[in-house]
C-alpha cells in the first residue's frame, strides 16, 4: 500500500471552506438526505487508497472523489448500523452521530428531526441571569440518564437554578466516566439515553425556562477509542503536546473544522444554550486565526443567545474582550474561599494565603493574579492581567465543582473536611450567592450532600492501571494520594458512591442547609438591591476575621458580613468604612424564620442587612 503524500493533503482545504462549518452538503461521516430514504457516506483520509463502507453488514466500494475524499449514497435511512472499511480495515467513525454499542463499534445513522420540538419560543438566557447548576448524567439520579434527570428538572427550577450546566457528554471508552475522556465528539454517550431523549431534557427545561449548557473537550482526547488518526496522522501535531498526549492540529482544516462544526451541532442541532470549553490554555493554536476566536465567531453568528464560557487558570480578561468568548470559570475565588476555611497549603493551594482580606481583595479585582508571579506546582511565570474591563457576569465563581472535588484523594466535598463547620460552609454559600458575579453549583451541594464525588473511569486492563496510576502522579504534590486508600477509579463501586442521595435533603442539618439555598437564590432573583450584577456597585473589605461585601445602587444598599474566624464577633465593634444599614434581610443560620436583630456573629455565619 502506497500512503497519500503530506503534499496531497494540502488541497484538501477547499471543500471545507463553506460559509458555515457545519454545512450538510460538506458533512463527513453520515448524512441523512432529505426525504430519509437515502444516506450519503463521506470520508476524508490521507492513509486510505481504498475505502468502503459497511452497512448492515454488507460491503460498499466508495468512489474516489480526489484530494482524499470518498463518498457513496445509499438507499438506507435513520437507524441504519455502518463502519468504514479503510484498506480493508474496519474502523468507527469518528464524526459518527450515534454509537449505541460503544466507541469501538458501529455507529447509527441518526435523524435530527425525530424529535419534535414543543418550546420553539425559547430565546436563550443572558449570562446575568445565569445561575448554573452543574451535573454528572451518571450519578446525578440513581437510574443515570436523560430521562431520569428530566424528571428532576421542576426541583431545579424551584430552588432557584436557571441554567443546568452538564458535564461532558460526548461518546467516551467504558460505560461509566467523568466524560473528559470524549473520542466521537458527535455522539452522545450512548448509556445515558439516546440522542433524542437528550432532546427531550434540554426541551423540558426550556419549557421551565432553564438554560442548558454543555461542557465540552476540543483540547485533548481520551487513550482509547479515538480513530481520527486512522484517517489522517495529520489531525495531529508535534508542534504541541498537552498532558494527554500529541496536540491537536487547529491548523489543519479538517481538525478545525471538526471543533467548530461540533460546536455548532450541539448549539443548533441540540439547542444548548451555549458550551463551557474545558482547559482553553491547553488548545495550542498557531493559526493566523486562534481556534478559541474563530469558535466565538461561529457561534455567535448562529443568531439567538448563545454564550461561551471559558475553564482558563491564566486570568486573561482578552478571551472575552478580544477573543469574544462570554465568560471565564474563576479558579482564584474558590482557592481563595478554600484556603481561607482550611489553611491548605499543598499544590496550587500554595499560591494562596486566605484570610477575609484576601478574599475581599479577589473581590475587588475579580481575581488575584493580574501579573504577580507564580511559583507553585512546578510553574514560574507572571500570571494573569488586570480584568477592569470585564464586568461580574463574565467571573463565574464557585465554592465547588466537579474538579475542586474529584481531584481530591477521596473526593470529599467542602463541607466535609475536617476544618470546615456547616455554618462556615453556609457562610461560603451566602458570599457566593449575593455577589454579582454568576454563580455555580454543584449537584448536591445546595443540601450538603454526604455522597463524595470521587474520579471514576471505566477502562479495561492494562489501559485501566494505567489511568489510575497516571491519576496518582498527576495530583503527588497532595499528600493524601500517598497517605490515603485513594478509591480505585476503575472499581464501579467508586461509580456507585458518588450518586446523589435523594433521601437525605429533607433531613436535618441537609434541610437546614436546603432552606438557606432557596432564600439565598430567592433574595438573589428578586432583590432589587442585589441588581444590577455589576461590579461598578460592589466593594468589599474585612475588619479582622470579617469580611464585608457592599453593594449599592439607586434600589437600595446591601451588606454581607461573614465571620471566616473560630471566634465570635460582636458586630457593634466593628469599623466599617460606611454607616451599616440595620434591618436583617438574611442570617445564614436563621432561615425558616424572619431573622432575628443580630448583635453578634458566631464562627462561619454570615448575615446580610439592607436599608429600608
Amino acid at each position: 500500500m502506497t500512503t497519500p503524500s503530506r503534499d496531497r493533503n494540502k488541497n484538501a482545504a477547499a471543500p471545507v471552506t463553506s460559509p458555515h462549518h457545519d454545512a450538510p452538503e460538506t458533512r463527513l461521516g453520515a448524512h441523512l438526505l432529505p426525504g430519509g430514504q437515502q444516506t450519503r457516506f463521506r470520508v476524508w483520509s490521507t492513509t486510505a487508497t481504498a475505502v468502503q463502507v459497511r452497512v448492515n453488514g454488507t460491503l460498499y466500494p466508495m468512489a474516489d472523489l480526489g484530494d482524499c475524499f470518498f463518498e457513496i449514497v445509499l438507499p438506507v435511512g435513520a437507524g441504519a448500523r455502518y463502519l468504514f472499511v479503510l484498506d480493508g480495515q474496519a474502523v468507527p467513525d469518528p464524526y459518527a452521530r450515534f454509537l449505541p454499542d460503544g466507541v469501538h463499534g458501529e455507529a447509527e445513522v441518526d435523524h435530527p428531526d425525530t424529535y419534535e420540538w414543543q418550546h420553539t419560543d425559547w430565546k436563550g438566557i443572558a449570562l446575568d441571569e445565569c445561575v448554573f447548576y452543574e451535573l454528572h448524567v451518571g450519578t446525578f439520579t440513581p437510574e443515570g440518564t436523560y430521562r431520569a434527570a428530566q424528571e428532576r428538572l421542576p426541583y431545579l427550577k424551584d430552588l432557584g437554578i436557571t441554567a443546568i450546566q452538564m458535564m461532558p457528554l460526548a461518546a467516551y471508552d467504558g460505560e461509566r466516566g467523568w466524560g473528559y475522556d470524549g473520542v466521537a465528539l458527535y455522539a452522545p454517550h450512548a448509556p445515558y439515553g439516546r440522542p433524542e431523549e437528550l432532546m427531550a431534557f434540554i426541551d423540558a427545561a426550556h419549557g421551565l425556562g432553564l438554560g442548558v449548557f454543555l461542557d465540552v473537550v476540543y483540547n485533548h482526547f481520551g487513550p482509547a477509542g479515538n480513530y481520527l488518526s486512522a484517517y489522517s496522522p495529520t489531525y495531529f501535531t508535534e508542534r504541541f503536546s498537552n498532558a494527554w498526549g500529541m496536540g491537536l492540529d487547529y491548523a489543519e482544516p479538517h481538525m478545525r473544522r471538526y471543533v467548530t462544526g461540533n460546536a455548532l451541532m450541539w448549539l443548533s442541532e441540540y439547542r444548548f444554550d451555549g458550551l463551557r470549553l474545558d482547559a482553553t490554555a491547553a488548545m495550542q493554536d498557531d493559526s493566523p486565526v486562534h481556534i478559541l476566536k474563530e469558535l466565538a465567531a461561529e457561534v455567535h453568528e448562529l443568531g439567538g443567545t448563545h454564550l461561551l464560557l471559558a475553564e482558563d487558570h491564566r486570568n486573561l480578561p482578552e478571551l472575552v474582550t478580544e477573543d469574544g468568548l462570554d465568560g471565564i470559570w474563576v479558579d482564584d475565588f474558590h482557592h481563595e474561599v478554600r484556603v481561607t476555611l482550611t489553611g491548605e497549603q499543598e499544590g496550587y493551594y500554595g499560591g494562596f494565603q486566605g484570610s477575609a482580606s484576601e478574599l475581599a481583595q479577589v473581590i475587588n479585582r475579580g481575581w488575584k493574579y493580574e501579573g504577580q508571579f507564580w511559583a507553585v506546582t512546578g510553574e514560574e511565570h507572571a500570571r494573569g492581567r488586570p480584568a477592569d474591563a470585564l464586568e461580574a457576569p463574565s467571573f463565574v465563581y464557585c465554592i465547588q465543582n466537579h474538579d475542586q472535588i474529584g481531584n481530591r484523594a477521596l473526593g470529599d466535598r467542602l463541607h466535609q473536611h475536617q476544618q470546615v463547620s456547616l455554618p462556615h460552609y453556609r457562610g461560603a454559600s451566602a458570599l457566593l450567592l449575593t455577589l454579582p458575579m454568576t454563580p455555580l453549583l454543584f449537584q448536591g451541594q445546595e443540601w450538603a450532600a454526604s455522597t463524595p464525588f470521587p474520579f471514576f473511569s471505566n477502562h479495561a486492563g492494562e489501559l485501566g492501571q494505567l489511568v489510575t496510576e497516571g491519576r496518582k502522579k498527576e495530583f503527588s504534590y497532595f499528600s493524601d494520594f500517598a497517605q490515603l486508600a485513594v478509591p480505585d477509579p476503575q472499581a464501579r463501586s467508586t461509580f456507585e458512591s458518588a450518586k446523589l442521595d435523594w433521601t437525605e435533603k429533607e433531613d436535618g442539618e441537609h434541610a437546614r442547609t436546603l432552606d438557606l439555598y432557596r432564600a439565598l437564590l430567592a433574595l438573589r432573583r428578586d432583590d432589587p438591591a442585589l441588581h444590577p450584577h455589576s461590579r461598578q456597585s460592589l466593594s468589599a473589605g474585612s475588619e479582622g476575621e470579617v469580611l464585608w461585601v457592599r453593594q449599592c445602587n439607586p434600589a437600595g444598599e446591601r451588606l454581607l458580613l461573614w465571620n471566616v474566624g473560630e471566634a465570635a464577633v460582636r458586630l457593634g465593634g466593628l469599623r466599617l468604612p460606611h454607616p451599616p444599614p440595620t434591618r436583617v434581610v438574611l442570617h445564614s443560620e436563621q432561615t425558616g424564620t424572619p431573622p432575628r436583630e443580630v448583635s453578634t456573629l458566631n464562627p462561619g455565619e454570615a448575615v446580610l442587612l439592607g436599608d429600608a
